[in-house]
This record gives C-alpha cells, sequence and structure tokens, in this order.
C-alpha cells in the first residue's frame, strides 16, 4: 500500500530528526521538515500503529509497526493493562530509534518504486 510507504518516510523523518541534517544539500531541510512533523507524534504514531497492524504480514506493515510503538511511547501509560508492557517495549526500541528511523525511510522509499 503506497500510504503505509508514504508514512513510512513520515515517520522515519521523525526519528531520525536529529542525525539527517547531516546529508549535504537536502539535509537542512529534512532535519526542519521531521521536527516540524515532531509536533504531530502521537497523530503520527496512531496512524503509523493502525496501518503496521492492517499490514503486519508485510515488510511495509512491520516497520510501520516499530515505528508506530516508538513514536506512542509516552502515551502508552493510559492503555490499562497493557500499556505497561508496550511502554517497556517503546523504551527499549527508543534505543534503536535511529537505526529504524533509516530503515523506515529506505523501506517507504523502495515501498513507492
Amino acid at each position: 500500500m503506497a500510504i503505509t510507504a508514504i508514512m513510512n518516510i513520515i515517520g522515519g523523518l521523525v526519528l531520525c530528526a536529529g542525525i539527517i541534517g547531516v546529508l549535504p544539500v537536502l539535509g537542512g531541510f529534512l532535519e526542519k521538515a521531521g521536527k516540524f512533523l515532531g509536533g504531530f507524534q502521537v497523530i503520527i504514531g496512531i496512524v503509523m500503529m493502525v496501518l503496521g497492524l492492517l499490514g503486519i504480514f508485510s515488510l511495509q506493515g512491520i516497520v510501520a509497526f516499530l515505528v508506530g510503538v516508538i513514536l506512542l511511547t509516552g502515551a502508552f501509560h493510559v492503555i490499562p493493562g497493557l500499556g505497561k508492557y508496550l511502554e517497556k517495549f517503546g523504551t527499549w526500541l527508543g534505543g534503536f530509534q535511529t537505526i529504524i528511523g533509516v530503515i523506515a525511510i529506505v523501506i517507504g522509499i523502495l515501498g513507492l518504486l
């Protein structure tokens, strides 16, 4: 699905906003875009999780789900029962935030081709 690929690129930009500025030519623009999109982190995270669950048997869906979990780590505490475990998983995945962000961007671009 093209929407999942586009959302993977957007989610990857949010996760990589701190390091994407080192790219020549477009780095500054992409960094500003990633920081701007970071203000919508929860909304993007919800969309990513839903798209990830809908396409969980594809690579796009798995990456979208992982990006969604990372983006929603701070909001999981409101889910009774399961929220505590999702928050721990999201915190652990947060250690790989940049790597997962780069993978999401690459997978998203490949999904559009």
